[in-house]
């Protein structure tokens, strides 16, 4: 099966999560629009949901599949979301932001009771940080907020060069609440709650893409089916080796 064959499976599986009645955190990207186009299935076959977006892209398909959207401003706890991930550990802590919607991913994944990541088995990981760390930042004062972060970085042993993401025409790419991203890319992160800590700390850092102590499950679509890993506490039981 190709890639994106089996993202769709994994985003199937993560559609039996969905109860009537529920409000869900939507996902932004490859694999999370595949849930957004089942959901929308659903919706048309009767379920009643509200959907939560966690970006403008993520709002188009959803209008354009038929997921009623509520008011992000209005809901204080969703029951669900759904989303990828562009790298998974065997502690379910990930790495996310590779399509730009880390902080508003994040602000819905922490006001969710459970949190599902829907992705294909390649990006199952033994360590984080092969995947560039998306870091975003306010534009004001990039210099010194870059400076920062490289400290940050080499003080948590993760020290590499990281690089301001831009758009295919050269310029600098803009996330939805109008901040930049700079793209760390470190090759592995061997603690990642300290390297979180430490960019936390840092003014100009608005979010960073480690998602630590969010992830409730799993799910991992591979060529030998379907597997759920579920966390319990700080360890996850179904997980591959």
């Amino acid at each position: 099966m190709t890639a994106d064959e089996l993202k769709r499976l994994a985003a199937a599986r993560a559609l039996e999560e969905v109860r009537d009645g529920m409000i869900v955190g939507l996902g932004t990207g490859s694999t999370a629009r595949h849930f957004v186009e089942l959901l929308g299935e659903r919706v048309r076959a009767g379920l009643s949901v509200t959907g939560i977006p966690t970006s403008e892209a993520t709002r188009a398909d959803a209008e354009r599949c038929g997921v009623p959207l509520g008011d992000v401003d209005a809901v204080v706890r969703l029951d669900l979301t759904v989303d990828g991930a562009d790298e998974i550990d065997p502690e379910l802590r990930l790495i996310k932001g590779g399509g730009g919607a880390l902080l508003r991913e994040k602000v819905i994944a922490s006001a969710s009771n459970r949190m599902i990541v829907i992705a294909d088995e390649s990006k199952w990981v033994k360590t984080l940080g092969a995947f560039a760390l998306p870091i975003e930042v306010v534009p004001f004062g990039i210099a010194a907020t870059g400076a920062a972060v490289t400290q940050a970085l080499r003080v948590c042993g993760a020290a590499g060069p990281f690089a301001l993401r831009q758009t295919r025409d050269g310029h600098a790419f803009v996330t939805d609440g109008g901040h930049w991203i700079l793209d760390a890319r470190l090759g592995r992160i061997d603690h990642p709650e300290r390297l979180a800590a430490s960019l936390n700390a840092i003014p100009g850092v608005v979010e960073h893409g480690l998602f630590l102590d969010l992830a409730t499950a799993v799910i991992l679509a591979g060529a030998d089916g379907i597997r759920f890993v579920e966390r319990r506490g700080r360890r996850a039981e179904g997980a591959l080796a």
